[in-house]
């Protein structure tokens, strides 16, 4: 890659407050992840109240998100994502000074969503400002604010050790002020704008079966990564009798892998192509859960989980290198779509994780229930890619890196049916 041409064909202060508008947002979205343990010793949580508590935060993303999307649309994600980090504020002062029972907690949830629904403001207005062939980098770099899970895994835990969990909601507003702040003097809207969509177009775009395939995948994708986020926490101090802290330290290793490798995602996606890059990593990700499910000695669990959301992280990152290939025009509006399934996904995976411990006692069978999903999911794409490349146009099925039925690159279809 041309460092040059690329710091010169886009906005870079742009691309660095989108960065941190959803390093900070994302921080905010699973703070009740790592906090989990905590109010679940004060409120006497059973496994399947654990499992929903974690969960509502990201059923909260879903249904906001293409709310955001809209509204970026309509007004510019810059005013948009000022907005919404303006309300991101809401749910913190709720969980400071008003929140003390089960119920409060999941009203607090739903509006922590506020904060999971950046996605669709960072990345479109990030994205608009570069040409396709950095697309990937770009949605990686941007996409890579979901680091802000490590904020909350790492500091929450001890912040709540220390100074107690209302007292943890007080001091997290004062990052998203000052990201607030840095987002207003940094970000601006791309020129590079196509005019707002009619109520006609988004009911087309709704009707594209390439619409639900990206919402499908991402909902693998970022739902696996942000729903085991959310409930590692949980999870090793449960099962492996980890303390509070020791359980957000080992999550904190483990969401590393996603977080960071989510550029490396887009990067590789740029080079080899999105499809390919996310067949492997599907498959990949459906091996490491199986043997998560055993249970084995910690260390090898940890490793399992490490490979498990660094897959998922760049497989993030893959996703978001095909939607530009196959939607250039209408980013942002998909973005919101996608990142609400994104969302809606992770809202399962937690509930099903809670849901099941309570009725086995194990966590084993969902875990091998999501195996079966992730290979499942493999299956699909690779049947799509035969349609998918007899569909789009030759350009953007060249910088997908998608290849015929048989798995030949390069292999025309004509030639796969002789």
């Amino acid at each position: 890659m041309n460092k040059k041409k690329f710091m010169e064909s886009g906005h870079f202060p742009t691309l660095i407050a989108a960065f941190l508008y959803f390093d900070v947002s994302f921080m905010v979205w699973v703070m009740l992840g790592p906090l989990a343990p905590f109010l679940s010793e004060m409120l006497k949580l059973t496994p399947y109240q654990k499992g929903l508590l974690t969960a509502i935060p990201l059923l909260g993303g879903a249904l906001f998100r293409p709310v955001l999307g809209f509204l970026g649309e309509r007004i510019g994600e810059h005013r948009t994502g000022l907005l919404g980090l303006a309300f991101t504020l809401l749910p913190l002062i709720l969980g400071w000074r008003f929140a003390h029972t089960l119920a409060h907690f999941y009203f607090l949830g739903l509006l922590l969503g506020i904060a999971g629904a950046s996605f669709a403001v960072a990345l479109p207005i990030a994205g608009r400002w570069y040409p396709p062939e950095y697309q990937g980098l770009v949605m990686g770099i941007a996409g890579a604010g979901n680091s802000g899970t490590l904020i909350a895994t790492l500091f929450a835990p001890r912040l709540a050790q220390k100074f107690g969990w209302a007292n943890t909601f007080a001091l997290a507003m004062l990052p998203v002020v000052v990201v607030l702040i840095l987002f207003a003097l940094l970000a601006k809207n791309s020129p590079r704008r196509s005019e707002p969509p009619k109520w006609k177009a988004i009911a087309a775009i709704l009707r594209e079966s390439d619409t639900a395939w990206f919402c499908f995948f991402y909902s693998f994708t970022f739902g696996g990564f942000v729903g085991m986020a959310s409930f590692l926490s949980t999870f090793f101090h449960d099962q492996y009798g980890l303390s509070k802290v020791r359980a957000g330290d080992f999550t904190t290793i483990v969401v590393l892998a996603g977080s960071f490798l989510r550029p490396v995602g887009g990067w590789l996606s740029d080079k080899i192509g999105g499809y390919r890059l996310l067949l492997l990593l599907l498959a990949g990700v459906a091996g490491c859960l199986g043997g998560v499910g055993r249970f084995p000695v910690l260390p090898l669990e940890v490793g399992l989980l490490f490979l498990s959301m660094g897959m998922m992280g760049m497989g993030n990152g893959a996703v978001f290198q095909l939607l530009p290939q196959r939607f250039p025009e209408r980013v942002g509006l998909l973005t919101g779509l996608v990142g609400a399934a994104g969302g809606l996904g992770g809202f399962f995976l937690p509930f099903i994780l809670g849901a099941i411990k309570q009725r086995t006692g194990q966590y084993s069978g969902g875990l091998f229930l999501f195996a079966s999903a992730f290979f499942a999911a493999a299956l699909i794409l690779l049947q799509l890619g035969t349609k998918w490349r007899a569909s789009w146009q030759e350009e953007s099925v060249e910088r997908a890196g998608i290849f015929s039925y048989r798995g030949i690159p390069g292999t025309p279809v004509e030639e796969v049916a002789e």
